[in-house]
């Protein structure tokens, strides 16, 4: 029997407001000492008051508009109770039944073909503390609490189950956290924890309209995983659907090490949160004028900036996708196009997806560390220089010592003596030099072996250490050998 996979993602983006959720706290607790950003309201001490962040309400309402999503008007928060040790007041400040948005899409493009994909909600809810499990020189287990996390701003996007392979939850994955990037709403890091994601994932017969037994994964943090982990639940799954095995609902864990998903609880039966109003915030009212504020702020999204990019720059769709892959890119793609009207925005693209890449790649570091080093407007410098005073080969080499030293293209050129060798006399006799010590390739260049002008040219650039211009290089050679020929 052929099987359909189901899967639906569940994802949670910290939000880069200055302060945590209810509280005035400090929300950069990253490489903060533990428990140096909190205060009674984080620690949940008995008869605090929270207060809403309202900035974490306005990104929260941009991305749902950013989904498609209309905003609701009434909202309003909720405790969700449940007793884990890192939920300091014994219960979640969330929001159940009446999310700021929902009923919106996320467009996906998977091996060029167009999806929609539904989403169910877009609500705000706190994060929780942190757990650190230690064990003591004796062999004992415990664990440390620390609240630095607890409190901050976390927007949770429910995604509708309209995922048919771990391709297309991997590719949501992606263009969902490109769109909260363009937005500024959240850096959308999987390592860091600041995105993070669930998947709910089943199989079901083929043609069937029921769904199976849900299990959800965890523990996945980065894009592979994802990959990975939902590859592996589906074979899993189908494997045991085809033996006659009953699939039971549960939550599994993704074991990074071993590949695979290990079973953690069951979830037979709905967890009871005990939702209610939250009784120490009042409803929020989104008026028409704040959701206009809101959409108004909006940027220039990905795939409207592609389209731009292949309209007025005239890419293709392949490198605009690429280029607009990041904001941070494709800001660094268009600043450089913008140096000089004598570079054309397609050199700047091949330079950017072919030699920066490459440093970037080799770097293991992202297009704002190159920026630390090789601006937009020194990078546009360099592809000036190999307009006609260094060539193309000399160039790449320069940039790897712009990236190492810092330096402009002009200074390392002008240091090291690297001007490419343009007039037609100093090269005229550093040919008849080359001509005259390769008597055999010379003979075969005559004799019809077109091949021997490439080694003579090679001889040249050899002679010049690389400095002469290969055309020029090319013609005085030809018509060198022409001459003699000929007499």
């Amino acid at each position: 029997m052929n099987y359909e996979t189901i899967i639906g993602l569940e994802v949670h983006a910290q939000l880069l407001t200055r302060s945590k959720m209810y509280c005035g706290c400090s929300a950069d607790y990253a490489s903060a000492p533990p428990n140096t950003h909190v205060c009674p309201v984080c620690l949940g001490m008995p008869g605090v008051l929270p207060v809403i962040n309202r900035q974490a309400i306005e990104f929260t309402m941009m991305t749902a508009l950013a989904l498609n999503c209309p905003i609701s008007e009434y909202t309003k928060f909720d405790r969700k109770n449940y007793p884990y040790p890192d939920l300091m007041k014994g219960y979640q400040i969330s929001q159940y039944d009446a999310p700021i948005g929902k009923k919106g899409s996320l467009i996906i493009d998977v091996d060029g073909q167009r999806k929609n994909i539904g989403i169910t909600r877009v609500h705000l809810e706190e994060d929780v503390a942190k757990l650190l499990h230690r064990t003591s020189p004796g062999g004992e287990d415990y664990s440390l609490v620390d609240v630095n996390r607890s409190g901050v701003p976390l927007m949770e996007i429910v995604g509708e189950p309209d995922l048919r392979s771990p391709e297309e939850a991997q590719q949501y994955l992606i263009y969902l956290r490109r769109i909260l990037q363009y937005l500024g709403v959240s850096t959308g890091n999987m390592e860091e924890g600041s995105f993070r994601c669930d998947a709910n994932i089943s199989v079901r017969p083929s043609g069937s309209t029921e769904l199976g037994a849900k299990v959800e994964v965890k523990n996945m943090n980065s894009f592979k995983a994802v990959y990975l982990a939902m590859e592996y639940e589906a074979q899993r799954q189908r494997k045991a659907a085809a033996e006659g095995k009953r699939l039971v609902q549960e939550t599994r864990g993704w074991v990074e090490e071993k590949g695979k998903t290990v079973s953690q609880r069951s979830k037979e039966y709905a967890h009871d949160y005990r939702y209610f109003p939250e009784p120490d915030l009042p409803p929020v009212i989104i008026g028409w004028d704040w959701v206009e504020a809101a959409r108004k702020k909006l940027p220039e999204l990905p795939e409207a900036r592609r389209d731009r990019f292949i309209a007025e720059y005239g890419l293709t769709l392949y490198d605009a996708s690429l280029l607009t892959g990041s904001k941070a890119m494709a800001d660094y793609f268009e600043e450089g196009t913008g140096v000089s009207k004598d570079i054309s925005p397609k050199e700047v693209s091949n330079w950017f997806l072919g030699e920066v890449s490459r440093i970037i790649n080799a770097s293991s570091i992202d297009i704002d560390g190159f920026r630390k080093k090789i601006s937009p407007q020194m990078l546009s410098g360099l592809i000036l220089s190999s307009h006609g005073t260094i060539n193309m080969a000399m160039a790449k080499s320069v940039l790897e010592e712009m990236f190492q030293t810092g330096q402009t293209a002009d200074d390392i050129i002008k240091e090291r003596g690297l001007s490419q060798i343009s007039d037609t006399g100093e090269l005229e006799k550093i040919v008849a030099e080359v001509i005259n010590s390769n008597i055999q390739p010379v003979a075969d260049y005559r004799s019809g072996k077109e091949t021997a002008l490439k080694f003579l040219v090679g001889q040249v650039m050899k002679a010049t250490r690389g400095r002469a211009n290969p055309q020029l290089v090319n013609e005085v050679l030809k018509r060198k050998l022409a001459e003699g020929s000929s007499s």
